[in-house]
């Protein structure tokens, strides 16, 4: 454990000092853009925001506790009675109740107006004891649900979920490679541009001192004048090549910045690795290369995530069976009387939704879920198609590539020779000087084309290797 942390801090301070000293390697800019990429922060987000869906739903499987409190300002309270009431008293002879009327003298019962007898005893019966006060009403419930059977549907969502997550990843692993390619092509461009600088000047350079010679060759009238003001023009067309090659690698350097999200203006110095060091992955087959890449396993996921929404609308139409338990407390309650004191009750019970006649609406959303999935499949099918080709493509750009390598390799010796013997002529005064300005320029051209040879093969590589989907491993 000591030795892996003094390790892991002695590459900080090594990466630390490399990036004061102003220099800065490949795994430098690919850890810079992969820090500051804002695509690929988003597709961190979105991971992130798969991940917490995932938990979310697992919960569905726990049973959910809700509460609801009310209040009720009424306007009334309600008389059950719109006056007192008297109600007649009947007594029992030990046989049956027999009114309390009121007899005459022929032992007659005396009845009213309307017919009815005359009682002559009654219970008061108030109009405020069949008054309840509704005006204050408060009611609390409490409940619990817990699902037993819901046609599948809670664990399609639990799969769906975490196929969601999985596809989150993908797409993560999709943005990472996208962004070291883009950091690879723009680090190589600048390392294609600074060896173009250094030609250029290089170029330059030789042209300056032959115009010089040529200068002192014509004061002494050893040339003449056209051929002084030969070398010069190739003097001019020189220095502005080496023009447009340092504002292009000035515009370069901004790319690479604003890829590795550093200010435009910042320069610092690449460590140019060596351009003749090829890395090539070992060839792969077909199926591993579908394993590997990202895409193939997005839209695998979205295939299954698909096959999971068919189950969703299967289950829309089944059975569902759910667990409840509550507790209801209000005021005024009627439980023991009328009171104005909070009091409840709770229940249990078990429900049961079955849907009976829907018009045939679980086949049709049936029946398009599964041709969604059959697009997908399509898109899958097609995608391979496009790897393959992608793969088949980046094989011959690398075999292309290194045969454009070994000519500009061959070219270059022969400029070099061709241009030690134009040198050599034109100081034996058998080579007109027209033939040493284009000794030079094959010269130019050669080192030009090895450079391009080599970035090209440097850039066949990552491309290779992305179509491999083994760039960010």
């Amino acid at each position: 454990m000591r030795k892996s942390f003094l390790a892991v801090v002695l590459l900080l301070c090594q990466g630390l000092l490399s990036w004061g000293q102003g220099m800065m390697n490949l795994e430098d800019c690919r850890r810079l853009a992969m820090e500051n990429n804002k695509a690929l922060k988003m597709a961190d987000m979105q991971l992130k925001t798969a991940q917490e869906k995932k938990k979310e739903a697992f919960t569905k499987y726990l049973p959910s506790i809700d509460a609801m409190g009310m209040y009720f300002r009424n306007q009334k309270e309600i008389n059950l009675l719109a006056e007192d009431a008297r109600l007649p008293i009947f007594t029992f002879d030990g046989t049956t109740y027999q009114p309390n009327v009121v007899v005459g003298a022929d032992g007659v019962p005396v009845v009213g107006p309307d017919g009815s007898p005359v009682f002559s005893e009654f219970a008061l019966l108030p109009k405020e004891a069949m008054s309840v006060d509704m005006r204050n009403v408060g009611v609390l419930q409490v409940g619990l649900v817990q699902p037993v059977y819901m046609g599948g549907k809670i664990r399609a969502y639990n799969q769906l979920a975490g196929l969601s997550e999985q596809l989150a990843e993908s797409g993560y692993a999709l943005e990472l490679e996208q962004v070291i390619e883009q950091t690879d092509e723009a680090y190589w461009q600048v390392v294609s541009l600074v060896n173009r600088e250094k030609l250029a000047e290089k170029y330059v350079g030789t042209l300056e001192n032959f115009n010089q010679n040529m200068t002192a060759l014509y004061k002494e009238g050893m040339v003449t004048k056209a051929d002084l003001l030969s070398v010069s023009v190739r003097l001019n067309q020189a220095e502005m090549a080496l023009l447009r090659v340092k504002n292009g690698l000035g515009l370069a350097r901004m790319a690479l910045n604003r890829i590795c999200g550093l200010p435009v203006d910042t320069v610092f110095v690449l460590q140019e690795e060596d351009l003749n060091q090829l890395a090539l992955p070992e060839k792969m087959e077909l199926e591993q290369v579908y394993s590997n890449r990202p895409e193939i396993h997005s839209l695998s996921l979205a295939t299954d995530i698909y096959r999971r929404k068919e189950r969703i609308a299967r289950s829309e139409y089944l059975p569902s069976i759910a667990l409840s338990a509550n507790y209801l407390a209000m005021t005024p309650s009627f439980f023991d009387g009328i009171s104005n004191k909070l009091n409840g009750m709770w229940s249990v019970g078990v429900g049961v939704r079955a849907p009976v006649f829907h018009w045939g609406a679980s086949r049709k959303s049936v029946r398009s879920a599964r041709a969604e999935t059959e697009l997908m499949n399509l898109k899958l099918e097609e995608a391979k198609e496009m790897i393959e080709l992608q793969v088949n493509q980046a094989q011959f750009k690398v075999e292309e590539a290194m045969r454009k390598l070994e000519v500009a390799e061959a070219n270059l010796s022969k400029a070099d020779e061709n241009l030690k013997y134009a040198n050599l002529g034109f100081e034996e005064g058998t080579i007109p000087v027209l033939n040493v300005l284009e000794a030079q320029t094959a010269w130019l051209e050669a080192h030009t084309g090895q450079i391009d040879a080599r970035i090209e093969l440097k850039l066949c590589e990552v491309y290779l290797k992305k179509a491999y989907g083994v760039l960010s491993k």
